[in-house]
């Protein structure tokens, strides 16, 4: 089990009555709906109650020989009165079970949306998309399977057993045994059918990550031959998903059946005691016929509590899960004041910045401190490990830092509101995205208000005018999933675009030039050195050929800053 599923496992499920209030508060919005529904399910139930009145009337006046047209007339009408409000109550409650998904699967998107990169780090992308998908699936039958079912069903059985009291008190003491019997066993048997349906979850989010593990590095898998050992960690994860499910299959099985079989004991009972009471006169036929309908009609909300009970806990399993997910760690959210920004270069300052990824981890950033006028570029450099990247997450504020300050445009960046600082810079990471879709949607995905004119002009100093040309439908070429379809070097020049369209103030370049040849690379460093005349550029770099043109260069090494100045400076 991964380490992120490690940690979401760790948590406790909450107890039942929490679980009550976290369910209620997913249905609360759609309760009038599920009122509305109940009424019709309740509407159905009440002529199926009444059907074994009229049949006990009907036998009644056909020993008397009396006119049974009106009657038949009643029970048609009452069978269609049936079909139509049950179809319509069905319609209705699966209806809103479908809201109930979507608006849950909106709710969790925006929250993952919104989460910080150091929760996302911690966890597992597929287990988290198999609570998008598979978790809010199961609240589905919460709505049409469970929560209304039970109400009504718990309601018609309650009026069918009064009616039966009514009828007959020597056979209603019979079916009360039948009843109690099943009682006591799903009070046993269903707390355990919870239990194993949120293992089978658990099973199902580990094979998701697997799986999302194995398609994410498909190439290096293939490279490095591992295909055999990825089947035997898929397998192996499907294998534990179908043996909690088999555990799930079996406890729902044995009390669906077990509950038949004691309604199915219950009618043999009533039939014998009451055939006896025929004989002895105690009671007519038409009772004894009525009795054994609504005995039939029993079975219906006794079965349908048996597996309301069952789909409530897989419902609880899943708002449990999906729960753990909306508590994930969010982004600041920031100061509801704007801050006022200028037009130009921004200018970047860290006052003894300390960070470490995990408590238990090492600092990699251990007092750093520096201060980097507006405009111009500024190169990072340092062994790997020495904590370059990281200056760059902290000033995206992917991560908070521990102790120390950091200002943009002089301002403490936990004083501005996150979409204006992130509005401000423009940042190309190291391994350069590119998101599945066209290439103009990969291009305008951080500016998708550009014009032509902008798009032209960032193509032309990309050096990407030449690929759009050769690409069967320019901009609107599908570049494959990742991206696949490009180069790494005509990637990294997308994500530049990308970072550049957005006219940032301020911009990072995590070894941005890493994967291209040298006459693009030449080409591209006299396109930073250009934008560095009209904004801030922060590079991280490992090639000589941009440490040197680069207006000052911080040396970084152990999570510390160990000497600032220009090349010629730090080689003398």
């Amino acid at each position: 089990m991964a380490m992120g599923y490690q940690g979401f496992a760790r948590n406790r499920p909450p107890s039942e009555q929490a679980s009550v209030r976290v369910m209620y508060g997913y249905i609360r919005p759609h309760r009038l709906a599920l009122i509305a529904g109940a009424l019709l399910s309740l509407a159905t139930g009440a002529t199926g109650l009444v059907l074994p009145l009229i049949v006990r009337a009907l036998i009644s006046d056909l020993s008397r020989h009396r006119g049974l047209s009106g009657l038949v007339m009643i029970m048609c009408v009452l069978v269609l009165a049936d079909a139509v409000l049950g179809a319509a109550g069905t319609y209705l409650l699966l209806r809103t079970a479908d809201n109930l998904v979507l608006n849950t699967r909106k709710g969790l998107v925006s929250r993952l949306l919104r989460i910080s990169i150091g929760a996302l780090d911690r966890s597992e992308p597929g287990d988290l998309m198999a609570r998008v998908t598979v978790d809010t699936t199961l609240l589905r039958a919460v709505v049409s399977s469970a929560i209304v079912p039970a109400v009504t069903g718990t309601l018609t059985a309650l009026a069918a057993l009064a009616f039966m009291g009514l009828l007959d008190v020597v056979l209603f003491g019979v079916t009360l045994g039948a009843v109690g019997c099943i009682v006591l066993m799903e009070a046993v048997i269903v707390p355990r059918i919870g239990r194993a349906i949120r293992q089978t979850q658990e099973a199902i989010g580990a094979m998701s990550a697997a799986l999302e593990r194995m398609l994410g590095a498909f190439r290096t898998v293939k490279a490095s031959g591992a295909e055999e050992r990825e089947e035997a960690q898929l397998h192996a994860a499907a294998a534990r998903a179908w043996t909690a499910g088999l555990r799930t299959d079996l406890l729902q099985a044995v009390v669906g059946n077990t509950t038949e079989l004691a309604v199915q004991f219950a009618f043999l009972a009533v039939l014998a005691t009451g055939a006896a009471q025929v004989a002895s006169s105690t009671i007519n036929v038409g009772t004894l016929v009525a009795y054994l309908m609504y005995l039939l009609y029993l079975m219906g909300p006794v079965n349908l509590l048996s597996n309301a009970a069952a789909q409530y806990q897989a419902g609880a399993a899943a708002v449990t899960r999906i729960e753990e997910a909306r508590r994930l760690p969010a982004e600041p959210s920031g100061p509801a004041v704007r801050v006022t920004r200028g037009d130009g270069p921004a200018s970047v300052e860290f006052a003894d910045v300390r960070f470490k990824y995990r408590a238990e981890y090492p600092e990699v950033q251990d007092g750093v401190s520096f201060a980097i006028a507006p405009g111009g570029m500024t190169a990072f450099v340092g062994p790997s490990g020495a904590g370059k990247t990281t200056v760059f997450s902290l000033i995206e504020r992917f991560y908070e830092p521990d102790a120390g300050t950091i200002r943009v445009d002089g301002t403490d960046i936990r004083e501005w509101p996150l979409s204006e600082l992130r509005a401000a810079i423009g940042y190309v990471e190291q391994d350069a995205p590119v998101l599945s879709g066209t290439l103009r949607e990969n291009l305008t995905f951080g500016a998708p208000g550009a014009t032509e004119e902008e798009l032209a002009d960032v193509l032309r100093t990309t050096r990407l005018r030449e690929l759009t040309e050769r690409l069967p439908d320019g901009l609107d070429t599908y570049v494959g999933h990742r991206g696949m379809r490009l180069s790494g070097g005509e990637r990294q020049r997308i994500a530049i675009a990308r970072a550049l369209l957005r006219r940032p103030r301020l911009l990072l370049l995590d070894e941005a030039t890493s994967q291209l040849d040298a006459i693009n690379e030449a080409v591209l460093r006299e396109t930073v050195a250009d934008v560095a005349r009209l904004i801030t550029v922060l590079v991280v770099a490992h090639r000589l050929s941009t440490v040197t043109m680069a207006d000052r260069i911080i040396v970084m090494e152990a999570g510390r800053v160990q000497a600032v100045g220009t090349h010629t400076e730090l080689v003398a």
